[in-house]
């Protein structure tokens, strides 16, 4: 296995189910220091940094606007370096076009606090804390849905979410390329996940999302984790910038 993060220390938020927490355990199991942002899942967390050589478990609830400067300040008071910032916690709500205005207002806020402010924020500590200390790489866990919008009308805030925290990924990476930041975006389409199940409900379940898929399977999260584990690696510059479509040939640009 191998062992190419022994000298770095990376922040993954959502670490505790999903993505966060398959890309958390490869990150640990190959050397990494792995500081592990969870909201209501420390046991998940706990579980999938079990073979982190050093951890570091923080507690933020994205949905408090104060949450994303107080994680980036304990993670860095840790050992006073970061070299890498997976930016995966989300959520997934859903409201119709034609629910009550309050509804409607009340998702779009939450979807934008948690998919694009917070990290946003997480982004821009990022690039200062790189830029003092000679580079750094962020990858941000996003979605097919902020390429080309949701097949289900009520995940509109989601993917519009998705996008707006895309494009200021992208932005940085153009910006900071020459100061040593890689920037990666990855878009996984439909992956294995409790948060895909809950959306393949409103889709006509699992199998029928499964239908409409090239390979006929879901994702499986560690493909996503493994990818990760590459970029975070920081040898392959001039990938920055790129998004990646992780999807089995389902949405091919």
């Amino acid at each position: 296995m191998s062992r190419r993060l022994e000298d770095k220390t990376i922040l993954v938020t959502g670490a505790s189910r999903g993505i966060g927490a398959e890309t958390a355990r490869i990150l640990s199991e190959r050397g990494a220091s792995v500081i592990a942002q969870y909201n209501t899942t420390q046991a998940g967390a706990e579980a999938a940094t079990a073979a982190a050589s050093e951890r570091l478990l923080l507690r933020a609830d994205f949905a408090d606007p104060t949450a994303p400067d107080a994680l980036w300040e304990e993670a860095v008071a840790w050992k006073g370096r970061i070299d890498a910032v997976v930016c995966n916690a989300a959520i997934l709500p859903s409201v119709a076009f034609d629910a009550p205005a309050a509804e409607w207002e009340e998702t779009w806020q939450r979807a934008l606090r948690v998919n694009t402010l917070a990290p946003s924020t997480l982004l821009r500590r990022a690039v200062l804390h790189h830029l003092e200390h000679g580079g750094g790489i962020v990858v941000g866990i996003s979605s097919w849905a902020a390429q080309r919008g949701s097949a289900n009308p009520g995940l509109a805030a989601y993917s519009a979410s998705k996008a707006a925290f895309a494009a200021a990924l992208k932005t940085a990476a153009t910006a900071y390329a020459a100061s040593g930041l890689l920037a990666y975006l990855i878009a996984p389409g439909v992956v294995d996940t409790e948060m895909s199940e809950a959306a393949a409900l409103a889709a006509g379940g699992a199998e029928a999302v499964s239908a409409k898929l090239a390979m006929r399977e879901w994702v499986p999260p560690q493909d996503i984790a493994e990818l990760v584990a590459v970029l975070c690696e920081g040898r392959i510059r001039h990938l920055t910038g790129a998004t990646l479509d992780v999807n089995g040939a389902s949405y091919i640009r």
